[in-house]
C-alpha cells in the first residue's frame, strides 16, 4: 500500500475488517467483508480495492498482491469418511467458517489418525475394518469443530442482540474453567476418542513427558517420530510381556517423576503402563495389572 493504513479491527454493519502491516514494513495483511456474496471466480485486486473503498473510503493505494482469496462461513461435512476404497480427509472431509483457525489442525489430525491405520491394513497387519475406525474417531471430533466455528461466527455479526451475547461471552471466557475449555476446544487438546471406560488417560493424547531410562533422559514423543506404537512400562522392568507383537511395538522400560497432568481435565492419577498408538493418543492404561492388554494389542495393532 502507498499510503499508511490504520492497524487493528473494525467492526461495522457490513462485519469485520482489519489491516495489519507485517514485519517486513511493506506488505500488509487485509480482511475486508464484502457488502453482498461475491462470485465464486477468483478474486481480483479490483474487487479487494472496491471492497476496501467501501469500508474505509479509500484503498490506501493497494498494489502487488501476493495471495487474495474470498471465504465464507459456509459450513459442511461429508456423510462418511469412507466409502469402499475410497477415504476422506482434511477439507474434502469438511470445510467450515476459519475461526480459531482450527482447519490446519483438523485436516493434520485426520491424516495422522488414518495414516497408521491404512499402512497397517495395507501391510496386512491388521484387518480392512480399522479402517472403520477412522469414521468413528475423527467424524465427531470434526462435527464438534464445526459447532464451535459456526458459534464464533454468529458472535461476529453486527447486531445490537449479538454484541450482547459477546459481552456475556467474554465475562465467562476470562473465568479460568471456561477459558480452559474453550482453549482445549480450538487446539484440539481436549479431544477424547471413546476406547471405553477406564482411565481418564485413555483415548487421549498422550503428554511429553520427560522421562528417565537406562539409556538416559527421553522425551515421550521422540518415541513416535518413526511411527510406532509404544508400550510405555512405568513400574518394575520387565513388568510386561508382549513378545508376540514385537516385531511392531517398541518396549520402553521408563521411570517419570512428576505430576500427571492433562489439557482441561488437570491432574490424573500416576499409571504404571501405557500403550501408545502412532497417533500419539492412548490405547490402554495398565494401573498395576496387564488386565485388557492383549486385546488392545489385538485390536490396534493386528493378531500376532
Amino acid at each position: 500500500m502507498t499510503e499508511e493504513p490504520p492497524r487493528g479491527i473494525r467492526h461495522d454493519a457490513t462485519g469485520v475488517h482489519g489491516l495489519h502491516r507485517l514485519e517486513d514494513g511493506r506488505t500488509v495483511r487485509v480482511v475486508v467483508t464484502e457488502q453482498q456474496l461475491g462470485p465464486s471466480s477468483e478474486p481480483t485486486l479490483r474487487d479487494l480495492s472496491e471492497a476496501l473503498m467501501t469500508v474505509y473510503g479509500t484503498d490506501f493505494g493497494v498494489h502487488s498482491p501476493t495471495w487474495i482469496s474470498r471465504f465464507t462461513d459456509m459450513t459442511r461435512q461429508a456423510a462418511a469418511y469412507r466409502a469402499g476404497r475410497v477415504l476422506l480427509a482434511g477439507d474434502s472431509a469438511h470445510v467450515h467458517y476459519p475461526a480459531g483457525g482450527q482447519g490446519l489442525s483438523l485436516g493434520v489430525q485426520d491424516a495422522v489418525n488414518l495414516g497408521w491405520k491404512l499402512a497397517q491394513v495395507v501391510n496386512g497387519t491388521s484387518p480392512e475394518s480399522l479402517l472403520d475406525t477412522y469414521q468413528d474417531e475423527r467424524h465427531p471430533v470434526a462435527a464438534r469443530a464445526l459447532q464451535h466455528t459456526m458459534a464464533q461466527g454468529v458472535l461476529q455479526r453486527p447486531d445490537e442482540r449479538i454484541r450482547a451475547l459477546v459481552d456475556l461471552v467474554s465475562e465467562l471466557a476470562i473465568m479460568d474453567e471456561p477459558r480452559k475449555r474453550l482453549a482445549g476446544i480450538i487446539s484440539g487438546l481436549d479431544i477424547h476418542y471413546d476406547l471405553g471406560e477406564g482411565h481418564p488417560l485413555l483415548g487421549r493424547r498422550m503428554p511429553d513427558l520427560d522421562l528417565v531410562t537406562t539409556d538416559g533422559p527421553l522425551r515421550v514423543f521422540t518415541l513416535l517420530h518413526d511411527a510406532k506404537p509404544v508400550m510405555l512400562n512405568l513400574g518394575e522392568p520387565g513388568g510386561f510381556d508382549i513378545t508376540p507383537w514385537a516385531d511392531r511395538v517398541q518396549l520402553i522400560d521408563a521411570e517419570y517423576v512428576g505430576l500427571w497432568e492433562l489439557p482441561v481435565i488437570g491432574a490424573v492419577t500416576a499409571p504404571t503402563a501405557l500403550l501408545i498408538r502412532p497417533d500419539g493418543y492412548v490405547a490402554w492404561v495398565g494401573e498395576g495389572t496387564d488386565t485388557g492388554l492383549r486385546n488392545a494389542l489385538t485390536t490396534w495393532f493386528g493378531t500376532p
